[in-house]
């Protein structure tokens, strides 16, 4: 890819050329010169970019719904499919091996360039062009952020997702409790029947447990 191909896609036109290529360079390719620390930025920008977004657009979502909905939109298969969308992985330099294997398309190497091609923006430009960067790859993405969806908690929409399927409903025990009364941790396991996946949230109360123990199901879900 090119600086005039990613202008086509994306409006913005690099000034180094040298750090879109590095952005597109993976370890396998070139050991001295690599998309690493460029993804080490991007990744964080990005994190900035679609937080300050979300914090904008929700206007009533508490803390933990807005760190929900930022990390559906940040994880690796999201970003994975953005970079598929504009089909990074045909640009991308890759060693013999990973070019054999498939590495183009494999999801880690693709969301690693994309934070690299952010990093790399952002070096080149300032703030407000990465952030229309950002948000021009990732409008398809936030516009199908479904507010009253997303903003439910993780038990309820896991009960609802069996529900809508008709199978049993998630089953909770509590697996230890640890700490003096007024500063006990609890553990607590999350089961559902089909698929048969299990998983294990720890908070300061069975509510909290109960929560994380559910977002991880809705996480193996993909949901």
């Amino acid at each position: 890819m090119n600086g005039e191909e990613f202008n086509a896609l994306t409006g913005y036109q690099f000034k180094q050329q040298d750090l879109l290529q590095q952005a597109l360079t993976h370890r396998s390719f070139s050991r001295n010169r690599n998309n690493e620390r460029l993804e080490f930025l991007g990744d964080s920008v990005l994190n900035l970019i679609i937080s300050n977004c979300i914090y904008h657009r929700f206007a009533d979502a508490d803390e933990g719904n807005l760190s929900r909905i930022r990390a559906s939109l940040v994880k690796q298969e999201t970003l994975a499919q953005v970079a598929r969308e504009v089909s990074l992985g045909d640009h991308i330099n890759l060693g013999g091996g990973e070019l054999k294997s498939g590495g183009y398309r494999r999801a880690s190497i693709l969301s690693d360039a994309l934070e690299a091609i952010i990093g790399a923006v952002y070096l080149d430009s300032d703030y407000r062009h990465t952030e229309q960067v950002v948000l021009d790859l990732f409008r398809g993405q936030l516009d199908r952020v479904d507010s009253a969806d997303t903003l439910k908690d993780p038990k309820t929409r896991l009960q609802e997702y069996l529900q809508s399927r008709q199978q049993d409903l998630p089953l909770y025990a509590v697996e230890k409790t640890t700490g003096k009364s007024h500063s006990q941790l609890f553990t607590i396991s999350c089961r559902i029947v089909d698929p048969d996946l299990q998983a294990s949230g720890t908070g300061t109360s069975r509510k909290k447990a109960e929560q994380q123990a559910a977002q991880k199901l809705l996480d193996q879900l993909d949901l």
